[in-house]
């Protein structure tokens, strides 16, 4: 199951009790607990491992969590409570910053389901994993970026070359609003299955459609950065 790992128990440094590993404080001591196998952000949150989350949601349980952490309440604790509540508390806000972005929340799920690398997370694709229809789109961006490139170094007048550019990321851009709409459409299917065994065919199916869109966003984020560069690189020389 995609449900939180209960089954793990995490040992209280202070009493020796073990507790749940979604838990905070010990259940037999109640002291903090040290920050080690802590599940995931969506479990420390007390949240299900889903994609649809509502903010409003999601801000509660940090700021429940964010009292109980905060670092005053353990001004006269022991050291090691001390260091648990600020280990606690930086984690915590790891997990909103990441769990409140959709985009975020998606490629964050898909690393602790070990369905996307590290390096895929920082853009790194494959041109085997880009879709044939992208990498023609992008065969006819890469010529008309050599026509923009063509007219500024001819000396054309800014406009020109600036419509040119606009043409270049239109149809780039369009594809990028439609892999956001894939990609709200993905998480709602999750949500419907997620709670299903880990080998469930049907829940596999959605995450590998995940990862295939987020690296597609990656790809056309990394195309749109390009043509960005483009227009930048001739502010710089205009000013030089």
């Amino acid at each position: 199951m995609s449900s939180t790992p209960t089954s793990i128990i995490q040992v209280c440094r202070s009493c020796g009790g073990g507790s749940p590993v979604a838990a905070h404080f010990c259940q037999q001591c109640t002291k903090i607990l040290t920050l080690g196998r802590h599940g995931d952000y969506f479990a420390f949150l007390g949240l299900p491992r889903t994609l649809t989350i509502a903010p409003a949601l999601l801000e509660q349980q940090f700021r429940a969590l964010s009292r109980q952490f905060h670092p005053d309440y353990f001004y006269n604790a022991t050291p090691a409570e001390r260091r648990a509540s600020l280990e606690r508390s930086s984690y915590l806000n790891d997990a909103f910053r990441t769990l409140k972005h959709p985009v975020q929340r998606i490629v964050y799920l898909l690393e602790i389901e070990g369905v996307l690398t590290p390096a895929e997370r920082g853009g790194a694709v494959a041109s085997a994993t880009v879709p044939p229809d992208l990498l023609e789109e992008v065969f006819a961006l890469n010529e008309e970026l050599d026509e923009v490139r063509a007219l500024k170094a001819s000396g054309a007048p800014d406009a020109q070359w600036r419509e040119k550019l606009q043409h270049a990321a239109a149809p780039i851009a369009a594809k990028r609003d439609a892999h956001a709409r894939d990609l709200a459409a993905l998480a709602s299917a999750w949500d419907a299955v997620a709670d299903r065994p880990a080998d469930a065919p049907e829940r596999r199916q959605v995450l590998q459609a995940l990862r295939a869109r987020v690296l597609e966003r990656n790809y056309i984020n990394n195309l749109l950065a390009t043509i960005e560069r483009e227009g930048l690189q001739v502010s710089g020389e205009a000013e030089a």
